[in-house]
């Protein structure tokens, strides 16, 4: 498949995906950037470590920024002080280059999205009962 097509192929993806999935995709994006940050962290690639913090910055502050208090009540806060302390650690780690808050970052999002993924898929049993 061609650079051209995967492109455009994933772009579809996105615009047809529902909004669980954007959320699961969010986070495996995040997970991604993280991955790649620890191991430029472990390599000295103060310019990979920089755009990758950068990115998984980016996709984490979005979540934040999606979080519908009204409707998420303590849920949402409490997903909204997670989101704060990540940003903080994935700031942490791009001044002094310790991997240490990068891979506790990890943990959490990986913690975050498999609670997503049994929200999703108990979400989805119920609905098919309907």
């Amino acid at each position: 498949m061609s650079q051209n097509a995967y492109q455009k192929y994933k772009k579809t993806s996105i615009h047809s995906a529902s909004r669980e999935k954007l959320l699961l995709m969010m986070y495996e994006g995040a997970m991604k950037f993280v991955k790649k940050a620890i191991m430029a962290c472990e390599e000295k690639d103060i310019a990979a470590r920089g755009e990758n913090i950068g990115r998984a910055y980016d996709v984490i502050m979005e979540l934040n920024n999606t979080l519908n208090h009204e409707i998420g009540g303590e849920v949402a806060k409490n997903l909204e002080q997670l989101y704060i302390f990540m940003l903080e650690q994935l700031t942490k780690a791009n001044i002094n280059g310790d991997p240490q808050p990068l891979k506790d970052t990890l943990k959490i999002l990986n913690t975050l999205y498999d609670g997503w993924v049994q929200a999703i898929e108990k979400l989805k049993t119920q609905n098919d009962k309907l």
